[in-house]
């Protein structure tokens, strides 16, 4: 689901170079191995075994047999959807950890909880009628999971309140993110990624840094001085007056090594940039607030300011009252519109504000355990088997979540029924697609081969655990569903393995295939692919 990144992308291992290609598609071969796969229960013994279907087994059995699997787990199923039958699987009902897979199951479900049409709003109210432009008590910002709420969409709220003719506030200014419970991060996520965007504390107000719409963090940017010794200029944007930056940072010498960085101290909001920048670099990354109420509320309160309106009182947190006039508002764009970039850059905290909005949505109960359970219904209802799907979370950050590759193949067929299909299918990343919010993260995968801007699948990754789960037209023409999901592995996550699978499945006709050689998996691997712990949703390379 979610990734566990480390704060900036690590290369891939280097391709082993030199290894014994294998030589694949030889019939008797292909059917020795249909046979075993009969016999081990892998594979139905109903199934077509046509020549093709032989091969293709074979191709698969051998792409999984690479060392860099050795002792892993692999849930893999490979279905016709034109013909209706299974072509391959392999332990598809053992329960495995499905990392951003997972995001699969949360976006089905939110669009069937919620609806293609559901729009998130962001109101600001008073408590007491603003006559003649004075607010005669407090002024409330009030959320309701928003993940599009901008800077500069704080600001449209602000003018708008100053619109209004709103001059003067003489109470508090009041954040009211009561949508959502108070529990920001879950204990089953790992606590050493906490600073970083994809593990940002979730809040039914929170603002987004940027067009991403990366919630919850600050942009930080840098650069470093003319000459060693020089400071180095540090900001975060959205600066607002709760944050705190001591910037210890120095220009390095030309050409040495960065050890530059910004942390955040756990449970504050004080932000210390230390270490060297060599001579005119620069840097960029993202770090997550604490608390994004209070981050969203400060903002607004600078914004206010801006447009001349004054609040005599403190920032704080308060929810509103019921009788409380609606001075400004907006809305986010559609889930329909919100699958792209949520989908297409794997952006975890989506996940998880979809999952409380579900919650909310069904229960009242803007709270994980109730999103959860209003997913799994939902889930449940479409067909998917979810006897052994127990996920604690939207994004498959924890490794606690535990799917099965079945359940994963259950929602990609079941959801062809739905009418919001197409637009879920579209929020897939595009194998190869050079733009990001089209190929997203798989964007540097499978170029050059007959599986680039033909798969759409969603992947995954965490230490130890990675997946690739989606679409692909084969070359005999028939509509593939698959799903491969690797644990347990040692070592860079198997991704070349995975697009070694999905270029075979392009290539896959019923009439049997010509005798050739065919690379084996390490070969496959996208040079610029990420190493194993790392799903990236802010770089082109990923």
């Amino acid at each position: 689901m979610s990734i566990r990144n480390p704060p900036t992308p690590v290369p891939a291992a280097a391709p082993r170079r030199g290894r014994a290609v294998a030589r694949l598609g030889s019939a008797a071969v292909a059917a020795t191995a249909a046979a075993a796969l009969v016999a081990a229960g892998s594979a139905p013994a109903a199934a077509d075994t046509a020549t093709g279907v032989a091969d293709l087994r074979a191709d698969i059995e051998a792409l999984l047999a690479d060392p860099a699997l050795e002792g892993a787990t692999s849930g893999v199923v490979v279905t016709s959807l034109t013909r209706g039958d299974v072509l391959y699987r392999n332990e598809p009902r053992t329960q495995v950890v499905p990392a951003s897979n997972a995001k699969l199951l949360t976006s089905a479900a939110a669009l069937e909880v919620l609806g293609a049409d559901y729009r998130f709003t962001t109101s600001v109210a008073a408590g007491e009628d603003p006559g003649d432009g004075v607010v005669d008590g407090d002024l409330y910002l009030v959320g309701t999971g928003d993940p599009t709420l901008t800077p500069e969409a704080v600001d449209k709220l602000a003018a708008e309140v100053a619109a209004a003719g709103v001059t003067e506030v003489t109470g508090d200014l009041l954040a009211d993110d009561t949508w959502f419970d108070s529990e920001r991060y879950l204990p089953e996520w790992d606590p050493t990624d906490a600073p970083y965007y994809y593990a940002a504390q979730i809040s039914a107000l929170t603002v987004a840094a940027n067009t991403d719409y990366d919630t919850g963090v600050v942009d930080v940017d840098a650069q470093a001085g003319g000459a060693a010794g020089d400071p180095v200029d540090v900001a975060l944007e959205p600066m607002t007056d709760n944050l705190s930056l001591d910037n210890r940072a120095e220009t390095g010498a030309s050409g040495s090594t960065s050890t530059f960085g910004v942390n955040r101290a756990t449970g504050t909001n004080e932000f210390t940039a230390e270490g060297a920048l060599p001579v005119e670099q620069t840097y960029s990354t993202l770090r997550t607030v604490h608390e994004p109420t209070d981050h969203a509320a400060h903002l607004f309160a600078a914004a206010l300011a801006e447009h001349g309106v004054a609040v005599a009182g403190e920032v704080g947190r308060g929810a509103a009252p019921e009788a409380a006039d609606q001075v400004a508002a907006r809305s986010s764009m559609p889930l329909r519109e919100l699958l792209t970039p949520f989908m297409k850059l794997s952006n975890n905290p989506h996940a998880e504000i979809l999952m409380k909005a579900m919650g909310q949505e069904e229960s009242g109960e803007g709270t994980w355990a109730a999103g959860i359970d209003a997913a799994t219904e939902a889930l449940g209802d479409m067909g998917v088997n979810t006897r052994k799907v127990d996920l604690v979370d939207g994004s498959g950050l924890s490794h606690s979540d535990r799917v099965t590759a079945q359940a994963v193949m259950d929602v990609l067929e079941e959801a062809r029924a739905e009418p919001w299909f197409g637009v879920w299918r579209d929020s897939l990343p595009l194998a190869g697609h050079p733009d990001r919010l089209v190929g997203g993260t798989l964007t540097s995968r499978m170029r050059d081969t007959p599986a680039e801007g033909n798969v759409q699948a969603k992947t995954g990754s965490l230490t130890g655990a990675s997946a690739l789960s989606g679409y692909v037209t084969a070359a005999g023409g028939e509509e593939l569903a698959f799903t491969v999901i690797n644990n347990g592995y040692s070592g860079a996550a198997p991704r070349g393995v995975q697009d070694a699978i999905a270029v075979r499945l392009a290539e896959f006709t019923r009439g049997g295939t010509v005798d050739v050689v065919r690379p084996m998996a390490a070969e496959r691997t996208s040079p610029t692919a990420p190493d194993a712990d790392l799903e990236c949703t802010w770089a082109g390379t990923c």
